[in-house]
């Protein structure tokens, strides 16, 4: 018996490669999909006869049945009177059973009964599958449900229907899934360019806008903060009073301690956390200095965590001999508590930690040790780090309750505008400002006004810098969440 095996892409390519061997009378007898696509079963009609006869021999006949030779095929075809689909799943079963044979090195006798072929019966195709006979006639089948019976039909209107439903199908929750999956994408693609279209459309009818936008972009504050503050910009306003409107927005939405007194009048507990380099030390030794100016040495208590890097605690204690006050140190969180049971008398206690990368393992062990009653976290911030370096920063050291930051290194940064974005846009309190080296002069109180206005002054021209060409390339994607509820104050 000719049965070939056929590999493709698609169904369609399949069937076309099959029928390009077999002619018209071409009879699908399997398909299946794989890993490189589909794999179609075929042979001809012609050739089915020969299945029960490899030798081109006749059986010998049984007792008492006439010495005539026998067609088991077509027999059964006649008697039965089978559709060509039912004949098709007749062929796949023998073709299992010879399989098997072929596998097991002719079957065992158990497998053999199993396989045994149906004995003739008159009754319609349909009632002979729901007998008790025939649900064993292949067990590696699982029993099909009582159909009623298929109408006879023509060799190439069985073809014609086996052909079309020869596609392979597609698991419904994955097809589902990978369609929803599209549909996002598609969705979030319209809606950034009708926004990137919108603005573009609105930049173009006030330019005072796009102005303002490239403006900030060079200052260094994020697409996405520049664009929330100036959608809300009244249309009303000129130039002058739209540069005003904007330094108002800004200013109202730089949390500061304006309103509060200053850190070493305030007294308590503080941990100074922050990446490494940032300046923990320098700001430590500056709170102490000025606690110490106001309160005396007594009034103030050092300690350091600060046992990874080399001379950080003689640092600090050199800082603490010249106020006249001792540094001490915490190995662990017993040592922690122990300390500050120790300096509970004091106005003001400052802790002095490890400088931590917001990636490093080590960050979550060090937020452990400090985590008891009474310690509040100042998070430093150097104002010369990139925007999603501080955007990185601000999310690792996050915790619950208010957020506090002092921006050190100010007189290091070229632009104050990414280090005042990522403030805003975490809503962080900023309590201090350093600007230099210097115990304990270089620091200043956080002036929110002075800030945005030195963050907005034009400096000398980038190579990072945009065009006004440029500015379609920064709305590819919607304001930030908090915007969107309502937080930025305008």
């Amino acid at each position: 018996m000719n049965i070939q095996r056929f590999h493709a892409a698609t169904s369609r390519e399949a069937l076309a490669k099959a029928r390009m061997t077999f002619g018209d009378g071409t009879l699908i007898l399997s398909n299946r999909p794989t890993a490189t696509g589909v794999e179609v079963v075929a042979t001809t009609e012609d050739s089915i006869e020969a299945l029960d006869h490899p030798d081109g021999q006749h059986t010998a006949p049984q007792r008492g049945e006439p010495n005539t030779a026998r067609n088991p095929v077509q027999e059964d075809t006649e008697q039965l009177a089978m559709s060509t689909l039912s004949f098709q799943d007749y062929v796949r079963e023998r073709m299992l059973r010879r399989r098997h044979e072929a596998l097991h090195g002719g079957g065992s006798g158990d497998m053999d009964a199993d396989f045994e072929e149906p004995a003739y019966n008159p009754a319609p195709a349909y009632a002979q599958a729901s007998t008790p006979a025939l649900a064993r006639h292949n067990p590696l089948r699982p029993p099909a449900p009582m159909t009623p019976p298929a109408p006879k039909m023509s060799s190439e209107s069985a073809l014609r229907v086996h052909r079309d439903s020869a596609v392979p199908a597609v698991p419904a929750t994955v097809s589902q899934q990978g369609l929803m999956t599209e549909l996002q994408s598609m969705k979030d693609l319209i809606e950034d360019r009708f926004n990137t279209l919108s603005w573009l459309s609105q930049a173009h009818q006030n330019p005072i806008q796009s102005n303002l936008m490239l403006k900030m972009i060079r200052a260094g504050y994020s697409p996405s903060l520049a664009r929330a503050v100036l959608e809300r910009i009244p249309d009303s306003l000129g130039a002058p009073e739209s540069v005003r409107w904007l330094m108002e927005v800004l200013q109202r939405n730089l949390k500061t301690d304006a309103n509060a007194r200053p850190l070493y009048e305030e007294g308590g507990i503080y941990a100074l956390v922050g990446a490494t380099g940032v300046g923990k030390t320098t700001t430590t030794a500056k709170l102490a200095a000025m606690c110490a100016r106001l309160h005396g040495p007594g009034s103030v208590g050092l300690i350091t965590l600060d046992t990874y890097r080399i001379g950080a605690h003689e640092q600090l204690r050199v800082y603490g001999r010249m106020l006249g006050v001792v540094a001490h140190l915490a190995h662990d969180q017993a040592a922690l508590q122990d300390l500050l049971s120790l300096l509970s008398g004091k106005k003001m206690v400052l802790i002095d930690t490890t400088g931590i990368a917001p990636r490093d393992p080590r960050k979550r062990d060090m937020l452990n040790v400090l985590n008891l009653p009474h310690v509040n976290r100042l998070l430093v911030l150097s104002a010369g780090s990139h925007g999603d370096t501080l955007d990185d920063t601000v999310a690792a050291f996050k915790t619950e309750g208010p957020q506090q930051a002092i921006l050190s290194k100010v007189d290091e940064a070229a632009k104050l505008g990414p280090s005042i974005d990522a403030l805003i846009r975490h809503q962080m309190v900023l309590r201090g400002v350093t600007n230099g080296q210097r115990v304990p002069e270089d620091w200043e109180a956080a002036d929110g006004q002075k800030l945005i206005n030195t963050s907005m002054r034009s400096s000398a021209r980038s190579a990072f810098d945009p065009k006004a060409t440029d500015l379609n390339f920064f709305f590819s994607h919607t304001p930030h969440q908090s915007f969107e509820k309502g937080v930025l104050d305008a």
